[in-house]
C-alpha cells in the first residue's frame, strides 16, 4: 500500500529483517475503544449513556451498521486493529505508544460533561492484542467515570504490563514519565501533559492527595521553560524523550502560535526527540524542527463515529500510523513513515487510492508552512520532503499560508 516516508539524508525505514541501529517508535492519535466499540467486544460494560444524543452505547453500533454494514458481536480482542496489525508486524517498532482516550472501568460514577467513554476491564485485552507498550492518559476522557474509574484504569494497565503516563493516583505519579527499556538501544521516557484547550476540566488536575491528570494550565513560554526544566532534570545521558500533549480543538487545521512555541522550546531546552500532539479528530501538519519531529495533531485512530454526520470534509475516518526512527546517540530523526488506514465497521482497514491521494494533498498543503512537502515518488509512495532552509527562530502566525 502507499505510505508516507520522510526523505532525509538517511535511509528510510526498511522492510527487511536486517538489524537496525535506530530506535523505531509507533505513535498514533486518540484510541477510543469505549462506548460502541466496547459493545461489540466479548465483555461489554452496561451500555447506559448519559448523553443528549443517545441513551445507549448500542445506538452507536446501530448507526455504524446503517452506514457501512454489519459489525460482528463478541469480536476477538484483535478485531478492531485489522490491517494495522500487518503494518506493526512489517515495521517491528521497538515501542508502541497511543493516546488512550477511554476509561477502563465499569464504574457508574459518570462525570456530567455530555460524553463519557468507558471500556470494560475484561475487554482491555484489545490493547495487548496490538502489543501496546505505553498509554498516555492526560486527556479529556480518562476521568469520565470518576476517580474510581481512573484508579481502575491504572490498575488494569498495570495488570496488562502496559506503562502509563499523564495520569496518576497523585500529582507526582501523574507527572512521572513512563520509562521503556528498548532492547539494549536506549531508555525511552514518555512524558504526558494535558491542556484545558482540549476540553480537560481544570478540576481534573491531580493534587498531592487526589488522583487526576498532569495538567498544564497554559502554553506560555514560562510554562514551556518549566516543563523543559522538569524533563531535563529526569533525563539521564543516553535517554530519549517523547512528550505527548493533548491540546487544542477537535476540528480545524490551524496551528496556534503557542503550540509551536511550546514544542520548539521543549526541543531546544530539553533535547526532546518527538512532540506527540493529539486531540484533533483528524490529522494536522507535521514539522521537522532541528531534525526533531513535531506532530501537531495525530487525529483519531479508533472511534465509534461511523454514521454520525458533520465535519465530513476533514475525513476523520482516515487515521494514520506514524513510525519514527530515532538515532539513539543524538536523538535526531533518522526516518519517518506514515501509513494511512480507514475506520470501517469499527475496524482499521486499507483505504482506497483516491483516499490516499486526498491525504497526500491535504498534508502537503498543511506541511508547506513548515518547509515540508508531500509528493508521490516514482515507486508509488508518498514522500515527506524537508527543505534545506533552517527553521525560523520566530514563531509563525497561526494558519499562515498562501
Amino acid at each position: 500500500m502507499a505510505k508516507l516516508i520522510l526523505a532525509m539524508n538517511v535511509a528510510a525505514p526498511s522492510n527487511v529483517l536486517s538489524p537496525r541501529r535506530s530506535v523505531r517508535l509507533f505513535l498514533c492519535g486518540d484510541v477510543m475503544t469505549g462506548r460502541g466499540i466496547d459493545q461489540v467486544l466479548a465483555h461489554p460494560c452496561d451500555p447506559t449513556l448519559h448523553e443528549d444524543y443517545v441513551a445507549s452505547a448500542k445506538d452507536y453500533v446501530s448507526l455504524a451498521e446503517q452506514a457501512n454494514g454489519p459489525i460482528p458481536r463478541n469480536a476477538e480482542p484483535s478485531y478492531v486493529w485489522g490491517a494495522a496489525l500487518d503494518e506493526l508486524d512489517r515495521m517491528r517498532p521497538d515501542a508502541r505508544v497511543i493516546n488512550l482516550e477511554t476509561a477502563i472501568t465499569c464504574s457508574d460514577d459518570y462525570a456530567r460533561k455530555g460524553i463519557n467513554y468507558r471500556m470494560s476491564p475484561e475487554n482491555a485485552g484489545c490493547l495487548s492484542a496490538a502489543g501496546i507498550d505505553c498509554c498516555v492518559l492526560a486527556n479529556n476522557h480518562v476521568l469520565d467515570w470518576g476517580h474510581g474509574g481512573l484508579l481502575q484504569t491504572l490498575a488494569t494497565l498495570e495488570r496488562l504490563k502496559i506503562k502509563a503516563a499523564g495520569a496518576g493516583r497523585n500529582v507526582s505519579e501523574a507527572a512521572a514519565p513512563a520509562a521503556l527499556d528498548l532492547a539494549d538501544k536506549a531508555r525511552l521516557l514518555v512524558f504526558s501533559f494535558g491542556v484545558p484547550t482540549s476540553g480537560i476540566p481544570r478540576s481534573w488536575a491531580a493534587t498531592t492527595d487526589i488522583p487526576g491528570v498532569n495538567l498544564l494550565t497554559r502554553l506560555s513560554e514560562a510554562d514551556a521553560l518549566r516543563a523543559a526544566q522538569y524533563i531535563a532534570s529526569i533525563k539521564q545521558p543516553g535517554d530519549l524523550a517523547v512528550v505527548s500533549l493533548h491540546w487544542g480543538s477537535n476540528w480545524g487545521y490551524e496551528i496556534p502560535a503557542d503550540q509551536q512555541l511550546f514544542a520548539r522550546t521543549l526541543i531546544d531546552r530539553a533535547d526532546v526527540s518527538i512532540i506527540h500532539g493529539h486531540s484533533s479528530h483528524h490529522a494536522k501538519a507535521v514539522e521537522v524542527y532541528h531534525k526533531r519531529l513535531i506532530l501537531y495533531g495525530c487525529g483519531d485512530f479508533l472511534n465509534d463515529y461511523e454514521g454520525i454526520r458533520g465535519y465530513e470534509e476533514y475525513r476523520g475516518d482516515l487515521p494514520l500510523m506514524y513510525f519514527a526512527d530515532i538515532e539513539p546517540t543524538t536523538g535526531t530523526l533518522a526516518g519517518f513513515e506514515i501509513v494511512p488506514l480507514q475506520i470501517r465497521n469499527f475496524q482499521l482497514n486499507r483505504p482506497s487510492r483516491q483516499d490516499i491521494e486526498w491525504l497526500q494533498q491535504m498534508l502537503n498543503r498543511e506541511c508547506l508552512r513548515f518547509g515540508t512537502g508531500i509528493v508521490l515518488d516514482p515507486g508509488g509512495r508518498l514522500v515527506l520532503s524537508q527543505s534545506t532552509r533552517e527553521p525560523s527562530t520566530s514563531v509563525l502566525e497561526p494558519d499562515q499560508r498562501d
